[in-house]
């Protein structure tokens, strides 16, 4: 498996419609990984099947699957503040929005 990543000038719709605008004086971007490794299973309604209650990865486990009270208001707050681009509220560009935007975060 390969991970490749790119970056293209996005200006005239990922940025609010243009609002925001890259700052290529920042240039060159640059991004790497090093010793990158994933471990991922298929995703199947309620648990996925490579769960596994005697695993060592957090990730694996049940308590990571969900948010507490506190990490939702958390959540709440970076995406009032923080995010500047939804594609799932970029009705311009997706009249018909993918699947995935009207599933509920908290699951």
């Amino acid at each position: 498996m390969y991970l490749f990543s790119s970056i293209w000038n996005a200006d005239d719709w990922a940025t609010r419609g243009g609002l925001e605008k890259t700052d290529w004086k920042k240039a060159p971007f640059v991004s790497s990984y090093k010793d990158f490794s994933v471990d991922g299973c298929q995703w199947e309604d309620p648990y996925p099947a490579c769960v596994s209650t005697t695993t060592k990865k957090w990730w694996d486990q049940y308590q990571a699957w969900h948010l507490t009270d506190s990490q939702k208001m958390d959540f709440a707050w970076v995406q009032r503040n923080l995010v500047i681009y939804d594609y799932c509220k970029d009705t311009d560009r997706y009249p018909k929005l993918p699947v995935e935007c009207s599933l509920s975060p908290w699951g």
